[in-house]
């Protein structure tokens, strides 16, 4: 039994990669790849760009849109979120007044945990059908905004969801349950993709896909709602917004291109931005680029083109699945020690980013030298913005199993140098 869920587990990280070119299938994604290896196209990939997700974004953008993006979409909407504080900052309230007072029936979907599990998502894909549910509202973050695509799949399907939506690319010939989100912490960007990570208790599995058919139908983005959110994880989410344009953007082609270009000025926004959050949280200004710059990571436009990485949220989906870790915490763990392994595989970009990010001073160096600052400059800055560097900060310790973590982890196509679980468990090492 313990062999065939490793087994299982195994087949289902390496083949759920979280990774999209603008909405095609595996087949399509795994093809690009292949040319690229290969020393095809070299140059801009080929792409096809989908997003349906209409973004309402400002003040007060829930009270004056909510009740009329509900009109069409039935009588019934059960509200999703996550462990109560939307209830303590009132913005249950408000959301629940509107919907109240456009004539809905409310059916409650409380206690989505941060890392949501697959036993949720068949737990809210019950209470659904139960109440006939004609709408999926989700309040939150991405965990929230996650467990609620899978949900709205859940919903519609009678078969193994996860066997044929997760550890495969599923077969849409269903529309799944329709879904709307209003996003209280700015992040993972799952507010204008299809993705979703979910978490395989049984399996200790942690993986994503990204569905176009599963975009919400529409986002309300409030900056406000943000302010409350603690300093922990404003700032966690913050990282793992940049760590996206980060697995972006380290990856081939490495000539100039347009999708280069833009995460180059998501990333000096959202360190400026994070910086001045956390001197003050109810900057507006910084609060709405940060949220802004979540969207932009994961709205699929700057990976158009791009073959990316990603192979640091595969480690970090794997020791959240063994942990339960936060997950920008991870990735702060993780992301200068697998530079400082790849960094002389993709010299030109990282100089690229020790230039044009974080302004390293060229001169009497080579190269080498001003690639390593520049990785050593992101080190620096997840120090000063108070995250965990060391897995022993994240809280583990010997008992911890990093072989199998390792052994687990799906080895990411888009790499400047290829990972072997070997050298995954070298990195976990010098990250303990």
């Amino acid at each position: 039994m313990a062999e065939g869920l490793k087994r299982k587990a195994f087949i289902a990280v390496s083949l759920c990669l979280l990774v999209s070119l603008g909405g095609c299938g595996a087949a399509e994604t795994a093809v690009f790849w292949e040319k690229t290896s290969k020393g095809e196209e070299q140059n801009m990939n080929n792409f096809i760009f989908e997003n349906a997700t209409k973004v309402y974004f400002g003040k007060g953008c829930v009270k004056e849109y909510l009740a009329c993006l509900t009109k069409n979409y039935g009588d019934t909407v059960m509200l999703a979120y996550g462990g109560g504080s939307v209830k303590k900052d009132g913005v249950y309230d408000e959301i629940k007044e509107v919907l109240t007072g456009a004539g809905k029936t409310v059916i409650d979907f409380p206690d989505i945990m941060a890392n949501p599990t697959y036993a949720k998502v068949l737990a809210g894909a019950q209470l659904a059908r139960e109440h006939h549910a004609d709408l999926i509202l989700g309040v939150g973050g991405g965990s929230v905004m996650d467990c609620c695509k899978a949900i709205s799949i859940a919903a519609r399907y009678d078969g193994d969801v996860w066997e044929d939506f997760w550890v495969r690319s599923g077969v849409f010939d269903f529309e799944p349950l329709p879904l709307g989100v209003i996003v209280t912490a700015a992040g993972t960007g799952s507010e204008c993709n299809g993705g979703a990570v979910i978490t395989n208790e049984e399996l200790k599995v942690k993986t994503g896909r990204d569905y176009p058919v599963c975009n919400p139908k529409f986002a309300l983005m409030d900056p406000v709602y943000t302010y409350s959110v603690p300093k922990f994880q404003m700032v966690s989410g913050g990282f793992d917004i940049l760590s996206h344009i980060m697995e972006t953007y380290f990856s081939e082609p490495n000539e100039d291109n347009v999708s280069d270009d833009i995460a180059e000025a998501l990333m000096r926004n959202v360190i400026r931005s994070l910086r001045a959050a956390i001197l003050n949280p109810e900057d507006y200004t910084a609060r709405s680029n940060l949220m802004w710059d979540a969207t932009m990571a994961e709205n699929r436009i700057i990976k158009l083109g791009k073959r990316m990485d990603f192979e640091c949220h595969q480690m970090e989906h794997q020791l959240g699945a063994y942990t339960d870790c936060n997950h920008g915490a991870g990735l702060a763990v993780l992301h200068p020690v697998y530079y400082r392994h790849i960094y002389k595989d993709g010299l030109k970009k990282f100089k690229k980013f020790a230039l044009h990010i974080w302004d390293i001073s060229p001169e009497g160096k080579s190269d080498e030298e001003i690639a390593r600052e520049g990785v050593e400059a992101l080190a620096g800055f997840i120090k000063e913005i108070g995250l965990p560097t060391t897995l022993r900060q994240l809280g583990a310790d010997e008992s911890l199993d990093l072989k199998a973590i390792a052994d687990s982890c799906a080895i990411a196509g888009g790499s400047y140098r290829k990972m072997t679980h070997k050298e995954i468990l070298e990195i976990f090492k010098e990250c303990f």
